[in-house]
């Protein structure tokens, strides 16, 4: 017994308090969990940043087809000139609905209720491919939200692990000084610090993009409204 105790307290007064040193003293499970944390916030930031760049082209994308959708081009020539080479989803979105649209004009016209029929199919693949394209472009943005709302709860095991090891400390030496209960306060802060770390960006980021998303759902869903107008137009024209 009073070997273990002059083994605590000498480990106790050569405790390192730099990051590393914390780290590499931690009991196994703490350094788990500080290990676990610092993985979880570099994927976060690989998703933080891989989403700004998909957003940002995309906007761009969107932003040059509307110019040359609304600059008077034939809907059906820009389908042909892009049903090939799709590379954003508002481009998805014209695509998808100018060929449901060719499939179902090409039978000969049967009045009120054929025209009811093609609407209604245009505007239900209009609906599943905005759906489909806003998958994609979320892609692991859901991540940020998960780690945001659970790595403070993993910080904290860490840091109640931590603190039960200084009272054994404190156990072990009947001392209560801070040389002896310092490092394993020391580690158990380190993971709740590592676990804000990891929380903090993760949380800023989701909102961002999800408002970001949000966004640009509305503009797939306004730009389709604008679309079925016209469809709708140039049946009214052929049913005259």
């Amino acid at each position: 017994m009073d070997g273990q105790v002059e083994e605590v307290m000498l480990a106790g007064s050569r405790a390192d308090f730099s990051v590393w040193g914390m780290f590499s003293q931690a009991d196994i499970v703490v350094q788990s969990v500080m290990l676990a944390l610092i993985l979880a916030s570099l994927w976060s930031w690989t998703v933080i940043f891989s989403t700004w760049l998909r957003l940002r082209k995309v906007n761009r994308a969107a932003d040059a087809f509307e110019d040359r959708f609304w600059s008077g081009a034939s809907p059906e020539d820009l389908y042909e000139d892009l049903k090939n080479r799709i590379s954003h989803p508002l481009a998805m979105v014209f695509v998808a609905a100018m060929r449901e649209w060719q499939r179902s004009t090409k039978s000969p016209g049967r009045g009120f209720v054929e025209r009811m029929s093609v609407e209604d199919r245009v505007g239900k693949v209009i609906r599943v491919s905005i759906s489909r394209e806003m998958e994609r472009l979320e892609g692991q943005v859901g991540f940020l939200a998960t780690l945001g709302s659970a790595a403070p709860f993993i910080g904290l095991f860490g840091t109640v692990w931590g603190i039960m090891n200084s009272f054994q400390s404190i156990a072990l030496t009947s001392n209560t000084s801070l040389a002896v209960v310092a490092p394993g306060i020391a580690e158990a802060l380190l993971a709740t610090a590592l676990g804000l770390v990891a929380a903090i960006p993760a949380v800023i980021a989701y909102n961002k993009h999800a408002t970001d998303l949000s966004r640009f759902a509305g503009r797939l869903e306004g730009f389709s409204d604008e679309f079925s107008a016209i469809l709708s137009r140039q049946l009214d024209e052929r049913s005259a």
